[in-house]
Parts: structure tokens; sequence; C-alpha cells
């Protein structure tokens, strides 16, 4: 029976190239190319070896990915897939991801504590990934599991209660 390194095993890992993808968002968010990496890490980190790491073809081992968290000012888990590019999504009853669109102008014109709570989160997420439409947010699993907490609702009812609410963005017909 022919032995693996656990190189060859993990390249074709799915989790494997979504690491790969993220180190490369990280990367190239701080505006830096493979090779100033590679320079200003005094080559610890190799440009070549790097780029093998961001395309999935080679696993990075946990030691070596907090060094690299270190090197860019980051906390691990910055460095690893967020739960909606896992596929960790509330999903409908056919398990595609169900996607919670509100209606934060229609938000904006309700009062009482729980939609003025519900209202600064939405904001806040807003801020978080730079998207200041102003009109509509799509949330994601772990935001939905805040919102049930402030609608007092189970985390599967989320939907139904903010369409019930009259929160749930409707595109116009065209």
């Amino acid at each position: 029976m022919p032995t693996y390194s656990d190189d060859e095993l993990l390249k074709d890992s799915p989790f494997t190239h979504l690491v790969g993808e993220r180190l490369r968002r990280i990367r190239q968010q701080k505006q830096w190319s493979l090779s100033d990496v590679e320079a200003n890490s005094d080559s610890e980190f190799k440009a070549s070896v790097l780029g093998a790491y961001e395309r999935g073809e080679r696993a990075i081992s946990v030691p070596r990915l907090e060094r690299l968290a270190r090197f860019y000012g980051v906390s691990i888990d910055q460095l690893l897939p967020r739960d909606s590019q896992r596929g960790d999504e509330a999903s409908n009853n056919d398990g595609a991801p169900r996607k919670l669109r509100i209606d934060v102008a229609k938000l904006s014109t309700m009062s009482g504590p729980q939609f003025e709570m519900l209202e600064r989160l939405l904001r806040m997420i807003q801020v978080q990934r730079q998207d200041f439409n102003g009109k509509v947010i799509t949330v994601r699993a772990h935001d939905t599991r805040a919102i049930a907490v402030m609608l007092d609702v189970p985390v599967d009812n989320v939907g139904d209660k903010l369409s019930e609410l009259g929160l749930l963005f409707v595109p116009p017909a065209a």
C-alpha cells in the first residue's frame, strides 16, 4: 500500500482551498505581493510556498498558520474561512442556503427597543462589510442567531418573524 504525505492527502480538501482563499484575501487586503511577504518575513514565508498554500495545492500546518497570523498582525481565526464559506448557512428544507434580506430602510421607520437594537446590529454589519447601500442587507447564519435573541424567537423562526413584521425585502416584480 503506498504512503502519502499530509500535503498529498490534504491538497484536494475543500477546506484547504478555502484556507488558501482566505490567506490570499488577507495578504491582498494588506496590499502585499507574495514577494513582499517573503522579503518582509526574512524569507520565513517563501513566495512559492505561500502561493501553493493560497492555491490549495499545499496544506499549511497549524504552527505555521499561527506564525503567519502573527506576521500579518491578525488573529489566527481571521485566516480561517468564515461560516458562510464553509456552507454552515441557515438553509431551507431543500438544503439550499436561505438568504434573509432585511429591508433596512423599512426597519428605520419602526420604533421600539428590539427594532433599535436590530438596526444597530445591521449598521454594525454594514460597517464590517463596508456595504453602505443603506436599503437592504443579507444576514448570515451567525447574524441570524443574534437576531433570534433580539426578536425572542427560535433561530429557525427568524425568517418567519421578519416576514410577519414586514421586514423581509421583497424585490419589485419585473
